[in-house]
């Protein structure tokens, strides 16, 4: 393979991504996410020019280059908001290269991000979040996973926490009394969230029946053999929650950190204080609730107008 300044283009990947992890701090499942992006970049490019790409290669790519590999990714049936994402990853890499003098590429700067379609969060009605927080205690082989998943699903549904976020708190962390609690966040964001009295007790209670102890520092949330609870595990439960309760597929871990946004919303919350709480960079991911709100005062219109 061709190499400029002695480095070869997987060698570049591997600094690439240890600058992610390093300097960006990116997280474990963003490196694996960007790290398959980018490959499939590299592996079309091998088709593409019908060799393995050099850095010379990559700062010798045309617009029509480009192109190709987000018309390769589309006949793939990604979604439009996978094919945005892994452009955006091609982009972090070329940048990357152009700061430590490998390869410098302008003409990617000429390429339009496909739009990607506005989702709407799915959120979880009030009930449908009730059932699935009162069902989750009888889950588990010993009652004390039952506890574990209640405390867990709590942080989602009460403080608005990612799943990764609520995994993330220690032992010595661990809000077992009502207040507020510093979580770290995207990008290694910390904020504030508030914890409820029912949300302490629940988690309390697991404290309290947990028989492993990892110390101060160790994860609160452990699994069986005593070791950090995998999210899978978590997902794994509510999937089964789900079906058993005829909840719709939509009914995740995730949709109950929706849920309180879009629940507190409802009640007349402010979108700003909204945004503080679940820890969005920008307004606009924020605003993505309104049309959630809307979205069900429409359906009750229709249900409930004579004229509907």
């Amino acid at each position: 393979m061709a190499e400029v300044s002695g480095l070869t283009v997987p060698r570049a990947v591997e600094e690439w991504r240890a600058w992610l992890a390093h300097e960006r701090r990116a997280s474990r499942h963003t490196l694996d996410a960007y790290e398959r992006d980018l490959a499939r970049f590299i592996v079309f490019l091998t088709g593409h020019l019908g060799q393995e790409a050099s850095l010379a290669d990559l700062a010798q790519l045309k617009p029509s280059d480009f192109r190709a590999f987000l018309a390769a990714e589309q006949a793939r049936r990604r979604s439009k908001t996978s094919v945005a994402r892994s452009l955006s990853v091609v982009r972090n890499f070329f940048r990357f290269l152009g700061r430590r003098g490998l390869a410098e590429n302008a003409r990617l700067a000429s390429i339009r991000t496909p739009k990607r379609p506005q989702s709407v969060p799915k959120a979880l009605t009030i009930p449908e979040a009730s059932e699935l927080l009162d069902a989750v205690e009888s889950e588990g082989a010993e009652p004390w996973h039952g506890a574990r998943d209640a405390a867990v699903l709590a942080l989602l549904y009460g403080s608005g926490l990612r799943l990764g976020e609520a995994l993330g708190i220690t032992r010595r962390e661990a809000p077992v009394e009502p207040g507020s609690l510093i979580v770290l966040g995207k990008g290694r964001k910390l904020r504030s969230v508030p914890i409820l009295p029912r949300v302490a007790e629940i988690v309390a209670a697991y404290v309290a029946i947990c028989p492993h102890n990892p110390g101060p520092d160790g994860p609160l949330f452990l699994g069986a053999r005593g070791g950090p609870l995998h999210p899978r595990l978590v997902q794994g439960t509510v999937t089964r929650l789900r079906r058993g309760l005829g909840l719709p597929e939509t009914a995740t871990p995730h949709a109950l950190r929706h849920s309180f946004a879009t629940h507190l919303l409802a009640e007349g919350a402010d979108l700003r204080a909204i945004q503080e709480l679940l820890g969005h960079a920008s307004l606009a991911t924020t605003q993505r609730y309104t049309k959630v709100d809307l979205t069900r005062l429409l359906e009750v219109h229709r249900a409930a107008h004579p004229r509907s």
